[in-house]
């Protein structure tokens, strides 16, 4: 089983549907599906909701609503609340980071709700007091207000992330380059830089060490050397040219 299928995303005493469907298409860009609505205060339609959910509405159309948040998480084995707040209760908080893992080995043995509180007020001290565990989002002291949705795609990317299902398709579809490859793009690019005139060959070795570097610290991947082969060839064929146009032709 995903244990993604088993976290909940809880939002208590939401005020504007515009932040729901927010939250819905932030949830299904990370593999969430499962929102339940808690004492929602909305100021604004639905519709709104569902416009800014975009290809989000099954999540908004299979939400669930509850008048407290006591019976939102009833069957969870884990509620995990989210606050910016420092105070009694909130001694023990977490970065999404570093709980996530946690979070997930709880979700591979029942629901685990993520819950968050009102756009104005946050959560209230006994609600947070009813949670076991805390969530702090890392934000620059002198601006840590972060929108609702926003709030949920950082707890839900990292939640994700844990999962270990994604691979940088870089890493799995693009060869590095091999030794010979690095060899023949630094001898072609010896022969631009002569062709072209950037260096003469009393200084050539000690140009190219400098060439060396730049590569070995951004040339890695078998497309990028072929490029800059191909660049480099171009360059010595334009040199080349140029030069045997200002010479004249053989007599």
């Amino acid at each position: 089983m995903n244990p993604l299928d088993n976290v909940r995303i809880v939002l208590v005493g939401t005020l504007y549907a515009g932040n729901i469907g927010s939250v819905c298409r932030a949830m299904a860009n990370m593999g969430l599906h499962r929102l339940a609505l808690v004492a929602p205060r909305l100021t604004d339609s639905l519709d709104e909701a569902s416009r800014l959910a975009v290809h989000a509405t099954g999540i908004l159309e299979r939400r669930t609503e509850h008048a407290t948040l006591a019976e939102a998480v009833a069957d969870c084995v884990a509620v995990v609340g989210t606050t910016a707040r420092g105070g009694l209760y909130r001694a023990t908080v977490q970065p999404p980071r570093r709980i996530a893992p946690d979070l997930l080995r709880l979700a591979a043995q029942g629901p685990v709700a993520v819950v968050f509180g009102r756009e104005d007020q946050g959560l209230h001290n006994d609600e947070i007091a009813a949670c076991t565990h805390l969530i702090r989002i890392p934000v620059d002291p002198d601006y840590q207000s972060l929108n609702l949705a926003q709030a949920v795609l950082i707890v839900a990317y990292e939640l994700y992330s844990a999962t270990g299902t994604y691979v940088s398709p870089v890493e799995e579809a693009v060869p590095m380059a091999t030794q010979a490859t690095k060899n023949a793009l630094m001898a072609k690019w010896r022969q631009a830089m002569l062709d072209v005139g950037f260096m003469d060959g009393q200084k050539a070795d000690h140009m190219m060490q400098g060439f060396q570097r730049i590569f070995s610290r951004g040339v890695k991947t078998d497309p990028d050397a072929r490029i800059m082969l191909g660049v480099a060839h171009q360059m010595s064929w334009a040199g080349t040219t140029a030069r045997t146009r200002r010479e004249g032709p053989d007599c």
